[in-house]
């Protein structure tokens, strides 16, 4: 290890190199515990407040220290290297973009089956919820467009971790659910371009919802 490829101060590195990559009904991996569980209390307790339901971009939260050293453990060199391995590509020139979700309302739309934009390359997943005493909400590997046609799913508790190589198959959803659902998004992308879009149309959404007035009139958008 060197100064220019430190150590994790948060992630698992050995879970994560350990998971095995599924290849049904696409390329994914998952670890139960990317963060041990000693640094839960920690990490959530730095963890961005989310009042809204949606995503967010990283630039329009406010977080701690112990949190932020999770963030610069998925943004570094060594966690790209490791997802190099996983999925043997080239992510050197993929830059990263990283969404959060704090929570969801239950509303059907939430949790839609999708594939992921074909802007995106590598998504790697990562729980922060509390706890998920739910059946529903469970983030779904999907076969298909069909959110009950699922390989494997897992609830969005602390440190759960799902990575993907994104193509036109790689469905992935959950059933809505009402919750403080916070979820982390980190996606390797195809250009820089689409990492400023990203964060700007999420940027524009949370001025939206910042505006009470704004935030009502989404409120009675329909579902």
């Amino acid at each position: 290890m060197t100064s220019e490829n430190p150590a994790f101060s948060m992630l698992d590195e050995a879970a994560i190199a350990a998971s095995v990559l599924q290849n049904d009904p696409y390329d994914y991996a998952y670890v139960d515990q990317a963060i041990p569980l000693q640094f839960k209390n920690d990490v959530l307790s730095d963890a961005p407040q989310i009042p809204d339901r949606g995503s967010y971009g990283l630039p329009n939260l406010q977080y701690g220290p112990h949190f932020g050293a999770v963030i610069q453990d998925l943004l570094s060199v060594r966690f790209r290297h490791l997802m190099e391995e996983k999925f043997d590509i080239d992510l050197s020139h993929r830059p990263p973009v990283i969404l959060m979700m704090g929570n969801t309302t239950g509303h059907y739309n939430e949790g839609y089956a999708h594939p992921d934009s074909k802007h995106k390359i590598i998504t790697v997943i990562v729980g922060f919820s509390r706890e998920w005493p739910y059946e529903r909400g469970r983030l779904r590997v999907l076969r298909s467009s069909d959110r009950e046609d699922y390989a494997f799913e897992f609830s969005p508790e602390f440190g759960h971790m799902l990575m993907f190589r994104v193509g036109d198959n790689s469905w992935h959803g959950f059933l809505p659910q009402k919750g403080p659902r916070m979820s982390l998004q980190l996606c390797f992308s195809d250009s820089a371009q689409y990492v400023r879009s990203e964060y700007l149309r999420h940027g524009v959404s949370a001025f939206v919802k910042s505006v009470p007035l704004l935030r009502k009139l989404v409120e009675w958008a329909p579902k």
